[in-house]
Formats: structure tokens, sequence, C-alpha cells
């Protein structure tokens, strides 16, 4: 018995012609013999996929668009997911450049679980099998499916996810970009003003609360660091804030961060070592590493 489904498409056919003929083989294996044709219509290509049962499998009734259901969801989420992206962000965020374009959209695929990531990739599985039902319910009724009018159409709550997914990568931009500019700003003030001690040593407790050391493995103990602890009270300033403004207030020529035994979190010495770029060593296992805690 043979079935077809056309499959229309405004754009990306190649995308979809390469993705069906690499079915194809799978789907003789498993008894479905193929046919592919191409058609053009307007604006849309269509693509007609003719299957038919071997005589000896009597189950085949809906099996070609069980199969054609696979294909598309695989697409949707695989790539077309992708060029979706891409058509929010330039729709929407029109006003950024291509750079900051681009790395919206790098952080939107996180959000999508494009990553790598289990849990994203999970994520990916729960919307994947979402869309699949609804390519399934469709073509239950119908044999033939336009790609651009049945995402738009009935994918709105998955389009909604994407969207979502674009306001939280533009937000996420935006705070790192604004977090680059303030250590740039940062750097610039240790930049034009002369080291007040050659070297710091920064210990770290477990619990966050840290100790500076002098050259001589002596406390700090400095006009210079005058008021510090008043403004933790007043401003709620946090350890890690703290700590980043009692180096840049010394501006040592060197830190010697001692990060054996956890403390302060990854981020902390991430712009610690960007605001005294060249300035910063870390030491991970020395006797001041085993008594900080």
């Amino acid at each position: 018995m043979a079935q077809t489904i056309s499959i229309g498409a405004a754009r990306h056919q190649d995308l979809i012609k390469t993705r069906l003929y690499r079915e194809f083989e799978l789907l003789k294996n498993m008894g479905l013999q193929v046919k592919l044709e191409e058609s053009p219509a307007g604006n849309l290509t269509f693509f007609r996929v003719t299957g038919r049962e071997e005589p000896c499998r009597v189950d085949g009734g809906d099996k070609l668009k069980q199969h054609i259901a696979d294909i598309l969801s695989d697409l949707i989420l695989g790539q077309w997911e992708k060029f979706l992206l891409r058509d929010i962000i330039r729709e929407n965020y029109y006003f950024f450049n291509e750079d900051e374009r681009r790395d919206i959209f790098n952080y939107a695929t996180q959000y999508t679980g494009h990553d790598g990531e289990g849990r994203s990739m999970v994520y990916q599985l729960h919307r994947r099998c979402r869309v699949r039902k609804k390519i399934d319910e469709f073509l239950g009724q119908n044999n033939q499916i336009v790609l651009e009018g049945f995402i738009r159409f009935r994918l709105k709550e998955y389009m909604e996810e994407l969207q979502e997914a674009v306001d939280r990568a533009v937000d996420e931009f935006l705070l790192e970009r604004e977090y680059k500019e303030f250590v740039q700003l940062l750097k610039y003030f240790v930049e034009i003003q002369e080291p007040r001690v050659d070297m710091v040593h920064v210990l770290v407790s477990s619990g966050g609360v840290f100790q500076l050391l002098d050259e001589q493995k002596q406390v700090i103990n400095s006009d210079y660091l005058e008021g510090f602890i008043l403004d933790v009270v007043k401003n709620e300033i946090s350890y890690d804030d703290l700590l980043i403004s009692a180096l840049i207030t010394l501006a040592p020529g060197q830190i010697v961060y001692h990060t054996g035994g956890g403390g302060m979190q990854d981020s902390t010495l991430e712009t610690i070592k960007s605001v005294f770029s060249g300035r910063v060593c870390e030491c991970t296992g020395c006797e001041l590493c085993r008594k900080k805690n």
C-alpha cells in the first residue's frame, strides 16, 4: 500500500532534502520503499515522499508518517531552531551589531539545550517530544505540511520558549558587557597608580573571610584599609567585593592568591586576575594554604 506525504518549505530546502535522503536507507532496511520527488510551487518547494511497504509487513498504515514526524522534529530542534533563534534576534534586537548578536545567539543556544550539558540535553529532549507530538497530531489528519506555517501557527508555545530564551540571553549579554566595562574601569584605576605595597598574600577561609599578608607574611594593618569594615556594615558589601576593593586600594605589585582549601568563588579570582593583569599567581598547597582554614 502506497502513501504520500508532502513537505513544503520556503527556505532551507537543501537541509530538508539532505536529511530526507540520509534517512531513506534506514527506512528501506525497515521494510519501507521510499521515493522522493521535488517540485516548486511559487516561493515554496515541496518534497513528495512516497512510501510503499513490503507485502510481508502489515503494520504499515501510519508508519511513514511516524518516520516523517521523527525526521521533522529532529530537523526543527536540531538545525531549524538555530535559524529561528537568529530570526528572533535579528527582528527584535536589530540595534545590536553583528558581533553582539552572535554573542546573544551563543547565550540563547545554552538555554535551549545546544551546549551539550546533561540538564540542558534533558530539557531539549522534553521539547522534542512535545514538538513531535504536535507533528503527529497534524499528520494524523493531513498528508501535507508546510514547515514555516506549521511552526508559526501550530508551535506557538515552542516559539514563545525560543523568544524567552533570546530575552534571557540578551539580559545575560548586557550583564556580561556591564561586568567587562566595570573590570576595565577597575583595571584603569590600578594601572594609573603606583603600587603601595610590593606583594600581598591573599588567604581566604572556607567561610569566605579573607586575610591580607605582606611580603614578610605579616598581617597588613594599613591606613589604606581604614574604613573598610564600616563600609561592610553600612553598605552590606560582600566579602568578595571587599577583597577586590582592598586590593585596588593597596595596588600591590604582586598578588599571591592562596587557593588551597577553597574560599572565595572562582569568579572572584577571575575578576582579580582581570583587574591585576600579569600580577596574580595562585598557590595551592603551601604552609599558608594549610593554615588558613
